[in-house]
Protein backbone atom coordinates (compact mmCIF):
# COMPACT_ATOMS: atom_id res chain seq x y z
CA UNK A 1 0.00 0.00 0.00
CA UNK A 2 1.34 3.50 -0.95
CA UNK A 3 1.23 6.38 1.44
CA UNK A 4 1.40 9.65 -0.15
CA UNK A 5 1.91 13.24 1.90
CA UNK A 6 2.05 16.43 0.56
CA UNK A 7 4.01 19.19 2.14
CA UNK A 8 6.70 16.74 3.84
CA UNK A 9 9.13 19.29 4.60
CA UNK A 10 7.17 21.44 6.36
CA UNK A 11 6.58 21.16 9.95
CA UNK A 12 3.34 19.52 10.05
CA UNK A 13 3.90 16.91 7.21
CA UNK A 14 7.74 16.12 8.58
CA UNK A 15 6.09 14.48 11.74
CA UNK A 16 3.60 13.07 9.66
CA UNK A 17 6.69 11.12 7.64
CA UNK A 18 8.27 10.72 11.22
CA UNK A 19 5.44 8.88 12.96
CA UNK A 20 4.42 6.97 9.96
CA UNK A 21 8.57 5.38 9.05
CA UNK A 22 7.76 4.05 12.85
CA UNK A 23 5.62 1.30 11.38
CA UNK A 24 5.42 1.71 7.27
CA UNK A 25 8.17 0.56 5.31
CA UNK A 26 10.16 3.75 3.95
CA UNK A 27 9.68 2.00 0.77
CA UNK A 28 5.84 2.26 0.99
CA UNK A 29 5.99 6.39 2.00
CA UNK A 30 5.63 8.84 -1.34
CA UNK A 31 6.11 12.56 -0.44
CA UNK A 32 4.74 15.19 -2.72
CA UNK A 33 7.12 17.59 -2.56
CA UNK A 34 7.29 21.68 -4.22
CA UNK A 35 11.17 21.50 -3.95
CA UNK A 36 12.55 17.60 -3.83
CA UNK A 37 16.15 18.47 -2.98
CA UNK A 38 14.81 19.80 0.62
CA UNK A 39 13.55 16.28 0.79
CA UNK A 40 17.14 14.61 0.13
CA UNK A 41 17.23 12.90 3.60
CA UNK A 42 14.35 11.01 3.45
CA UNK A 43 15.46 10.05 0.09
CA UNK A 44 18.39 8.56 1.47
CA UNK A 45 15.95 6.95 3.99
CA UNK A 46 13.97 4.95 1.32
CA UNK A 47 10.89 7.32 0.57
CA UNK A 48 10.13 8.08 -2.49
CA UNK A 49 10.19 11.72 -3.20
CA UNK A 50 8.08 13.34 -6.21
CA UNK A 51 7.91 16.80 -7.69
CA UNK A 52 4.53 17.73 -6.63
CA UNK A 53 3.59 21.86 -6.74
CA UNK A 54 0.30 23.33 -5.39
CA UNK A 55 0.90 26.12 -7.99
CA UNK A 56 1.73 23.65 -10.93
CA UNK A 57 -1.23 21.22 -10.62
CA UNK A 58 0.44 19.63 -13.78
CA UNK A 59 2.75 18.30 -11.42
CA UNK A 60 0.19 16.71 -9.06
CA UNK A 61 -1.63 13.86 -10.85
CA UNK A 62 2.08 12.34 -11.14
CA UNK A 63 3.05 12.77 -8.04
CA UNK A 64 -0.06 10.92 -6.87
CA UNK A 65 0.09 8.13 -9.33
CA UNK A 66 -0.42 4.90 -7.67
CA UNK A 67 -1.25 6.43 -4.35
CA UNK A 68 -3.19 4.22 -2.30
CA UNK A 69 -3.92 6.90 0.75
CA UNK A 70 -3.08 10.81 0.67
CA UNK A 71 -2.61 13.11 3.16
CA UNK A 72 -3.23 16.19 1.91
CA UNK A 73 -1.83 18.99 4.74
CA UNK A 74 -3.54 22.46 4.06
CA UNK A 75 -1.21 25.04 2.44
CA UNK A 76 0.00 28.51 3.56
CA UNK A 77 -1.08 31.56 2.18
CA UNK A 78 -3.96 33.72 1.79
CA UNK A 79 -7.54 32.32 1.19
CA UNK A 80 -7.98 32.56 -2.35
CA UNK A 81 -4.97 30.85 -3.19
CA UNK A 82 -5.33 28.46 -0.56
CA UNK A 83 -8.76 27.47 -1.83
CA UNK A 84 -7.42 27.03 -5.92
CA UNK A 85 -4.38 25.08 -4.20
CA UNK A 86 -6.21 22.70 -2.42
CA UNK A 87 -8.80 22.05 -5.38
CA UNK A 88 -5.86 22.10 -7.74
CA UNK A 89 -4.67 19.32 -5.66
CA UNK A 90 -8.02 17.32 -5.14
CA UNK A 91 -8.47 17.11 -8.83
CA UNK A 92 -5.30 15.89 -9.45
CA UNK A 93 -6.15 13.00 -6.48
CA UNK A 94 -9.53 12.24 -8.53
CA UNK A 95 -7.86 11.72 -12.08
CA UNK A 96 -4.70 9.86 -10.21
CA UNK A 97 -7.34 7.59 -8.92
CA UNK A 98 -6.22 7.89 -5.34
CA UNK A 99 -8.13 5.65 -3.12
CA UNK A 100 -8.88 7.18 0.36
CA UNK A 101 -7.76 11.30 1.31
CA UNK A 102 -7.15 12.82 4.41
CA UNK A 103 -6.89 16.29 4.90
CA UNK A 104 -6.10 18.33 7.97
CA UNK A 105 -8.95 21.01 8.08
CA UNK A 106 -10.17 23.38 11.70
CA UNK A 107 -12.04 22.84 14.09
CA UNK A 108 -16.10 23.30 13.09
CA UNK A 109 -15.07 23.64 9.94
CA UNK A 110 -18.63 23.11 8.48
CA UNK A 111 -19.71 26.14 10.62
CA UNK A 112 -17.44 27.90 12.16
CA UNK A 113 -16.82 32.07 11.42
CA UNK A 114 -13.06 31.87 12.16
CA UNK A 115 -11.67 33.69 8.92
CA UNK A 116 -9.75 30.05 8.52
CA UNK A 117 -13.07 28.04 8.11
CA UNK A 118 -13.56 29.48 4.48
CA UNK A 119 -10.99 27.44 3.50
CA UNK A 120 -11.39 24.22 4.78
CA UNK A 121 -15.00 23.91 4.20
CA UNK A 122 -14.21 24.38 0.27
CA UNK A 123 -11.92 21.91 -0.04
CA UNK A 124 -13.77 19.35 2.27
CA UNK A 125 -16.42 20.46 -0.24
CA UNK A 126 -14.59 19.48 -2.64
CA UNK A 127 -13.25 16.44 -1.38
CA UNK A 128 -16.77 15.06 -0.80
CA UNK A 129 -17.56 15.88 -4.27
CA UNK A 130 -15.25 13.51 -5.70
CA UNK A 131 -16.88 10.35 -3.90
CA UNK A 132 -13.39 9.29 -3.07
CA UNK A 133 -13.27 8.12 0.73
CA UNK A 134 -12.26 10.81 3.24
CA UNK A 135 -11.27 11.48 6.74
CA UNK A 136 -11.16 14.73 7.90
CA UNK A 137 -8.70 16.01 10.76
CA UNK A 138 -10.10 19.02 12.03
CA UNK A 139 -7.27 20.25 13.70
CA UNK A 140 -7.88 22.98 16.90
CA UNK A 141 -5.23 24.72 17.94
CA UNK A 142 -1.01 23.91 17.81
CA UNK A 143 0.31 24.97 21.28
CA UNK A 144 3.65 25.61 18.97
CA UNK A 145 1.70 28.55 17.79
CA UNK A 146 2.49 30.19 21.43
CA UNK A 147 5.84 30.13 21.33
CA UNK A 148 6.40 33.73 20.87
CA UNK A 149 4.46 34.66 24.10
CA UNK A 150 5.76 32.08 25.92
CA UNK A 151 9.08 33.62 24.91
CA UNK A 152 7.82 37.11 26.28
CA UNK A 153 6.91 35.78 29.00
CA UNK A 154 10.85 34.18 29.67
CA UNK A 155 11.64 37.77 29.23
CA UNK A 156 9.15 38.80 31.95
CA UNK A 157 6.33 40.82 29.56
CA UNK A 158 2.77 40.05 30.15
CA UNK A 159 0.62 37.97 28.16
CA UNK A 160 -1.75 40.64 26.25
CA UNK A 161 -4.62 39.02 24.53
CA UNK A 162 -8.10 40.44 23.21
CA UNK A 163 -9.51 36.71 23.73
CA UNK A 164 -11.62 37.62 26.70
CA UNK A 165 -12.96 33.96 28.72
CA UNK A 166 -12.70 32.38 25.25
CA UNK A 167 -11.52 29.03 25.05
CA UNK A 168 -8.92 27.11 23.19
CA UNK A 169 -8.50 23.69 22.66
CA UNK A 170 -4.67 23.64 22.38
CA UNK A 171 -2.73 20.89 21.80
CA UNK A 172 0.52 19.84 20.14
CA UNK A 173 1.94 19.54 16.79
CA UNK A 174 3.24 16.08 16.94
CA UNK A 175 -0.34 14.60 19.02
CA UNK A 176 -2.05 15.94 15.31
CA UNK A 177 0.33 14.40 13.51
CA UNK A 178 0.31 11.40 15.31
CA UNK A 179 -3.26 11.20 14.52
CA UNK A 180 -3.01 12.00 10.85
CA UNK A 181 -0.62 9.00 10.28
CA UNK A 182 -2.74 6.47 12.19
CA UNK A 183 -6.10 7.45 10.37
CA UNK A 184 -3.45 6.22 7.23
CA UNK A 185 -2.21 3.42 8.08
CA UNK A 186 -5.50 2.24 10.29
CA UNK A 187 -8.99 0.94 9.35
CA UNK A 188 -12.51 2.14 9.90
CA UNK A 189 -11.67 5.84 8.74
CA UNK A 190 -14.02 5.66 5.31
CA UNK A 191 -16.04 9.20 5.38
CA UNK A 192 -15.29 10.58 8.96
CA UNK A 193 -14.78 13.59 10.66
CA UNK A 194 -12.51 13.94 13.21
CA UNK A 195 -12.90 16.75 15.88
CA UNK A 196 -8.99 16.93 17.58
CA UNK A 197 -8.75 18.56 20.20
CA UNK A 198 -6.62 19.39 23.58
CA UNK A 199 -8.23 20.22 26.68
CA UNK A 200 -10.30 23.83 26.35
CA UNK A 201 -8.52 26.18 28.07
CA UNK A 202 -8.93 30.23 28.41
CA UNK A 203 -5.84 32.49 27.96
CA UNK A 204 -5.39 32.34 31.87
CA UNK A 205 -5.46 28.83 32.62
CA UNK A 206 -3.01 28.68 29.72
CA UNK A 207 -0.67 31.01 31.37
CA UNK A 208 -0.80 28.79 34.75
CA UNK A 209 0.57 25.97 33.18
CA UNK A 210 3.29 28.34 31.49
CA UNK A 211 4.04 29.78 35.09
CA UNK A 212 4.23 26.73 36.48
CA UNK A 213 6.88 25.79 33.96
CA UNK A 214 8.89 28.56 34.38
CA UNK A 215 8.65 29.43 38.11
CA UNK A 216 7.02 32.60 37.74
CA UNK A 217 3.90 34.10 37.54
CA UNK A 218 2.26 35.53 34.73
CA UNK A 219 0.10 38.56 34.33
CA UNK A 220 -2.26 38.36 31.57
CA UNK A 221 -3.92 41.59 30.11
CA UNK A 222 -7.03 41.81 28.47
CA UNK A 223 -7.63 44.41 25.92
CA UNK A 224 -10.03 45.29 23.03
CA UNK A 225 -9.12 44.17 19.45
CA UNK A 226 -7.31 47.72 18.58
CA UNK A 227 -5.11 47.70 21.91
CA UNK A 228 -3.85 44.66 20.59
CA UNK A 229 -3.39 45.02 17.09
CA UNK A 230 -1.17 48.30 18.82
CA UNK A 231 0.71 46.11 20.93
CA UNK A 232 1.70 43.19 18.42
CA UNK A 233 2.61 45.81 16.07
CA UNK A 234 5.38 47.24 18.80
CA UNK A 235 6.25 43.98 19.06
CA UNK A 236 7.49 43.36 15.57
CA UNK A 237 4.64 41.38 13.83
CA UNK A 238 3.94 42.94 9.99
CA UNK A 239 1.72 45.17 9.30
CA UNK A 240 0.07 42.71 6.61
CA UNK A 241 -0.10 40.19 8.99
CA UNK A 242 -1.87 41.96 12.28
CA UNK A 243 -5.46 41.53 10.53
CA UNK A 244 -4.93 37.87 10.87
CA UNK A 245 -3.69 37.75 14.51
CA UNK A 246 -6.67 39.93 15.63
CA UNK A 247 -9.02 37.71 13.68
CA UNK A 248 -7.53 34.66 15.49
CA UNK A 249 -7.96 36.40 18.69
CA UNK A 250 -11.72 37.39 18.44
CA UNK A 251 -12.33 33.92 16.65
CA UNK A 252 -11.54 32.63 20.08
CA UNK A 253 -13.41 35.13 22.11
CA UNK A 254 -16.44 34.28 19.80
CA UNK A 255 -16.12 30.28 20.70
CA UNK A 256 -14.95 28.89 17.79
CA UNK A 257 -12.21 27.07 18.66
CA UNK A 258 -14.13 26.12 22.23
CA UNK A 259 -14.43 22.73 20.91
CA UNK A 260 -14.49 18.98 23.62
CA UNK A 261 -13.83 16.22 22.27
CA UNK A 262 -12.08 13.17 22.51
CA UNK A 263 -11.34 12.33 19.41
CA UNK A 264 -7.68 13.00 19.82
CA UNK A 265 -7.25 10.66 22.01
CA UNK A 266 -9.37 8.11 20.47
CA UNK A 267 -6.91 8.11 17.36
CA UNK A 268 -3.50 8.70 19.27
CA UNK A 269 -5.07 5.17 21.76
CA UNK A 270 -3.61 7.56 24.66
CA UNK A 271 -3.28 10.38 26.12
CA UNK A 272 -3.00 13.70 24.47
CA UNK A 273 0.37 14.95 25.77
CA UNK A 274 0.75 17.23 28.52
CA UNK A 275 0.69 20.83 27.70
CA UNK A 276 3.39 21.27 30.54
CA UNK A 277 5.89 18.56 29.03
CA UNK A 278 5.71 20.38 25.86
CA UNK A 279 6.49 23.49 27.11
CA UNK A 280 8.93 22.51 29.05
CA UNK A 281 10.65 20.96 26.19
CA UNK A 282 10.19 24.71 24.07
CA UNK A 283 11.68 26.76 27.27
CA UNK A 284 14.49 24.69 27.22
CA UNK A 285 15.26 25.11 23.96
CA UNK A 286 14.60 28.87 23.89
CA UNK A 287 16.90 29.54 27.07
CA UNK A 288 19.72 26.40 25.24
Amino acid sequence: MKIAITGATGQFGSLVIEALLKTVPASDLVVSVRNPEKASDLQARGVEVRHGDFDQPETLESAFAGVDRLLIVSADGDNETRIRQHKAAVAAAEKAGVGFIAYTSVGQADKSELFLAEVHRITEEAIRATGIPYSFLRNNWYLENEIGSIQGALAGAPWVTSAGNGKVGWATRGDYAEAAANVLTGDGHENTVYELSGNPLTQEELTEIIGSVIGKEIKVIQVDDEAYAKTMSEVGVPEAVLPIVVAIQRGIREGWLNIESSDLEKLLKRSATPLADVIRVMVGNLQA
